[in-house]
């Protein structure tokens, strides 16, 4: 039975996300479809990815990962299918793919939208399962959509390094409010080498221990760990980081309105310094 995932920035509330799961069965009535997430905030294009990616590596080969996030940033030309580590990606042509691949070698083909002045979201689902249920069918990737196309592409967020020192942007806030940093273990570990460092955010507050888990502190102290995805996470021990903190991640907005709120910009960034 082939597997299906369905993350969307569309809501709970809404009968889109249901609606969208039934144009996928109209192509293919034996998908399986697996809802990992309808609640995406829209126009926030690294935590789209991160949680994509991080999904993505969880899979067995041969899913269908079906991503309708920003699907309408602008007038949609054509919807985007690729092949990534053995998996399949579907989704709009709007930058998001290369962030989720980070660069990485991927085939990608362009599927042609209905000729129509008013393509909505059940135009766009229908060409990427019909592309799947082609690829199910034995034809290949190269056969199903537009080769050596142009495809948008925004850039993925990466540390700023320095000799002693370098500095992430907090990419995700989780439910309990965990603060995600886009530093993984082994980017930290090759700058660190072998290092003291400190950790530092918001109102001077410092971490220079990387704990193995949320119960290495008392409750209601902080704490620095390398999350199940690999990347640096700041918690507080039964408590909330983010709130407490004041810390905040990024947004589409923030970034536009960088000259209005650059006092606040501080909040969204982790430091790290390293000391011999």
């Amino acid at each position: 039975m082939p597997l299906v995932t369905l993350t969307t920035d569309i809501g709970i509330y809404d009968y889109i996300p249901g609606a969208i799961k039934g144009r996928l069965m109209q192509c293919n009535d034996q998908f399986k479809i697996i809802d990992i997430l309808h609640s995406l905030p829209p126009f926030n294009f690294p935590q789209a990815a991160y949680i994509c990616k991080n999904v993505i590596d969880n899979y067995p080969p041969e899913t269908l990962h079906v991503v309708l996030t920003n699907v309408f940033d602008e007038p949609p030309k054509q919807m985007l299918f690729a092949a990534y580590k053995g998996q399949f990606i579907g989704c709009a042509d709007n930058g998001l793919l290369a962030m989720i691949l980070e660069d990485s070698p991927a085939t990608v083909v362009g599927l042609s939208l209905p000729a129509s002045d008013y393509i909505n979201i059940f135009d766009c689902t229908t060409v990427i399962g019909n592309a799947f249920n082609a690829l199910l069918s034995g034809k290949k990737l190269e056969e199903i959509g537009e080769n050596n196309i142009e495809y948008q592409i925004k850039k993925t967020f990466r540390p700023k390094l320095g000799q002693d020192w370098m500095e992430g942007q907090i990419i995700f806030i989780d439910n309990f409010e965990n603060v995600i940093i886009n530093i993984t273990k082994a980017e930290f570990e090759e700058h660190r080498a072998g290092r003291s460092f400190k950790i530092v955010f918001k109102r001077d507050e410092v971490i220079d221990h990387i704990s193995g888990s949320y119960a290495d502190v008392p409750h209601g102290e902080k704490l620095a760990l390398f999350n199940s995805a690999g990347y640096l996470e700041i918690a507080i021990n039964k408590g909330n980081a983010a709130g407490l903190l004041g810390l905040q991640g990024y947004t589409e907005n923030s970034a536009a309105s960088a000259q209005i709120i650059n006092n606040r910009l501080i909040y969204q960034m982790v430091k790290i310094y390293f000391e011999e």
